[in-house]
C-alpha cells in the first residue's frame, strides 16, 4: 500500500516566509497542514514588531481557518473602488479554498527550557508519522546515496578529474559551472 507522506519541520520566522511558502499553502493543490509557534513575550522589545508579528501569525491561522470566496473577493475589490469588469477578473486571485489546518502553540518566551520541549515535541511527532506509515524516519540511506556521490564528484568539480562517466545532466551542470568559473 502506498500513502502519501512527506511531513516536514521547516519555516520562517515572522512573516519571512509569506511569499516564500505561505502562498502555497493557501492556495496550492495539496491541503499543508501548519503549526504557528508564537511567543507571548519577546527577547527585545523594538516599538509594535512584536504586536504585529503576533497579529499575523493569528490573522494567518485564521484565514487558513476562512478562506475567501469569489464573491467575498469581489466584494472587497468593488468597495476600494475596482470596476465590476476588473474586480471578476481579479477575484478569483484572492480566493482561497480556506479549511486549512493548523496547530497554534504558544508559549510564554523562547527559552532553552521552551526550545528542548519544541524539539522534543517534533522529534515525537516524526517518529510517530512514521510509525504509522511503516517508515523509519530516521534513516539516512538516501543522505548516504548523495555523501557518496558528493565524494565521487569532488574532484571533477575541483577539476582533477573529468566528467566521463557522469549522467547527461550531472556532467552538462558541471561544464556549465566551470564556465562560470572560467568567466570570473
Amino acid at each position: 500500500m502506498t500513502l502519501a507522506t512527506g511531513p516536514m519541520v521547516w519555516g520562517e520566522p515572522g512573516t519571512n516566509g509569506q511569499h516564500a511558502f505561505y502562498q502555497l499553502m493557501h492556495q496550492g493543490t495539496n491541503v499543508i497542514p501548519a503549526d504557528i509557534l508564537m511567543a507571548a513575550t519577546p527577547h527585545e522589545t523594538v516599538g509594535d514588531q512584536h504586536a504585529m508579528l503576533l497579529a499575523n501569525a493569528l490573522a494567518q491561522g485564521e484565514a487558513f481557518m476562512r478562506g475567501r470566496t469569489t464573491a467575498e473577493a469581489a466584494e472587497i475589490l468593488t468597495k476600494a473602488g475596482k470596476s465590476a469588469d476588473d474586480a471578476a477578473t481579479l477575484a478569483p486571485h484572492k480566493t482561497f479554498p480556506g479549511s486549512r489546518p493548523t496547530c497554534a502553540i504558544a508559549y510564554r518566551i523562547l527559552d532553552p527550557r521552551t526550545l528542548g520541549r519544541l524539539i522534543a515535541l517534533y522529534e515525537h511527532k516524526v517518529f510517530v508519522q512514521g510509525t504509522i506509515w511503516a517508515i523509519n524516519s530516521f534513516d539516512q540511506w538516501g543522505v548516504e546515496l548523495g555523501k557518496e556521490l558528493a565524494n565521487r564528484l569532488i574532484p571533477v568539480v575541483k577539476g582533477e578529474a573529468g566528467a566521463d562517466g557522469l549522467d547527461g545532466s550531472t556532467k552538462g551542470l558541471v561544464e556549465h559551472l566551470a564556465k562560470l568559473r572560467a568567466a570570473e
